[in-house]
């Protein structure tokens, strides 16, 4: 086979997206940390001429995309977090409110495909080095990839490498990669924590969700020992508790010593953990969300937070004041997987309120994320409700005693039969 030609290297500020990008084309995006945002500026900057593209784009790390730009691009994400919730408001966002392990399939119709990648080794080996995820299912169907090189993406075992025969175009970066802090712990979400981690047992295998409910949960499990991750997500604080050897991942099912997930959101002593680390393994959808794996972990935990609970276990993970702020995402499967794991515990947990507006609620206002069949442990400042094997009218008292003082009578003389 004869060797493979190079990629065509292009100076940034000469890269013209009418040269590829045909009209109607579906381009996707890297996500959060791993956004290419030297490429994704310059096709916002060249979008007028492209004929009308639909774009998707998963969590935002920045404010790269704004709804002025929705004039000549269709924005489509499974998720509203972030930057993405001023694109919703402006009727600019278009929502795929699917499971986040059919991303794959969604994004294999991709024409474009935006990555980032670190600069290839001496095997000519680029690491997509923060993403993941749907990435690999995009890469593998799209026409063009366009890849930024920027010398300050880490290299990360197990995440998809690119060689020259997958990258169709080049251009090269020096630049810090895009960072996203947690939000400082509030009260709430501190007493939160404390409860979670009270029933967190050793040598559990965590998954944990995006927010600052999972952060601050993370943050109370120091005390802990021989934890493991097998997540969507590495974070921050997930860094803090290998660092202290909290995690060892010593007693995980499966990647018995490696701590997994599909995309990296954080800063950048993350992203300085991870480089050429081998005991973290970067890993598609397809590896991380599938349920036969998860649900084989020992003691899978999984960690996720909710726009608002009903008293009977149903989950509202989208919707907040007709607005849409949060996705379907992977809570489902992942609590699905926890619930059939030899000692899993599946967990929602959230703030009792949002201003002076419960979260704990008689109906929900929004969609049903997560079906009551599903319900397992809720668990607010207020205390724990673990819902597992009631019914109906057992489900409720429990949900009452989590949810705030205030709001507990009105609640109760609204309590559904159903």
């Amino acid at each position: 086979m004869p060797d493979a030609m190079p990629p065509r290297a292009v100076p940034a500020p000469n890269l013209d997206f009418r040269d590829f990008v045909r009209p109607g084309d579906f381009v996707v995006l890297g996500q959060s940390c791993a956004e290419p945002v030297t490429l994704t500026q310059r096709l916002l900057a060249d979008r007028a001429d492209l004929g009308g593209i639909t774009c998707f784009i998963g969590i935002p790390a920045g404010e790269t995309v704004k709804p002025e730009h929705a004039d000549h691009i269709r924005f489509v994400s499974y998720c509203g977090t972030g930057s993405n919730r001023a694109l919703a408001a402006a009727g600019a966002l278009e929502v795929y409110p699917g499971h986040y392990s059919t991303l794959p399939e969604f994004v294999s119709r991709a024409d474009v495909v935006l990555v980032q990648c670190a600069p290839p080794d001496a095997r000519g080996c680029y690491s997509l080095g923060l993403a993941d995820d749907y990435l690999t299912a995009a890469i593998d169907s799209a026409r063009v990839v366009v890849a930024e090189v920027n010398d300050q993406v880490p290299v990360t075992p197990g995440a998809r490498h690119l060689t020259d025969r997958d990258i169709d175009i080049v251009i090269r970066t020096s630049r810090p990669v895009a960072e996203s802090p947690a939000a400082p712990p509030t009260p709430e979400t501190t007493a939160i924590g404390a409860f979670v981690a009270s029933i967190v047992p050793d040598g559990a295998t965590l998954q944990f969700g995006i927010g600052s409910v999972p952060e601050a949960v993370l943050g109370a499990l120091g005390v802990r020992n021989d934890l493991g991750i097998h997540s969507g997500i590495l974070t921050d604080a997930a860094v803090e508790l290998i660092d202290k050897g909290v995690v060892t991942n010593v007693r995980k099912t499966t990647d018995r010593g490696v701590s997994v997930a599909a995309v990296l959101i954080g800063t950048r002593r993350l992203f300085e953990h991870v480089h050429r680390n081998p005991a973290v393994s970067l890993r598609p959808i397809t590896y991380t969300h599938d349920p036969e794996r998860l649900a084989a972990q020992h003691r899978f935990v999984a960690i996720n937070s909710a726009v608002e609970v009903d008293l009977t276990g149903q989950v509202n993970a989208e919707v907040a004041g007709g607005r849409y702020v949060g996705a379907v995402g992977g809570g489902g499967e992942f609590l699905r997987a926890a619930a059939r794991s030899n000692g899993g515990l599946p967990i929602i947990a959230l703030p009792s309120t949002a201003g002076s507006r419960s979260r704990i609620v008689d109906r929900l206002s929004g969609p049903v994320s997560i079906a009551r069949s599903d319900a397992g442990i809720v668990v607010t400042e207020f205390g724990i409700a673990d819902l597992r094997g009631l019914p109906l009218t057992e489900r409720r008292e429990r949900m009452l005693a989590i949810a705030h003082p205030d709001q507990r009578d009105v609640l109760r003389a609204m309590a559904s039969n159903w």
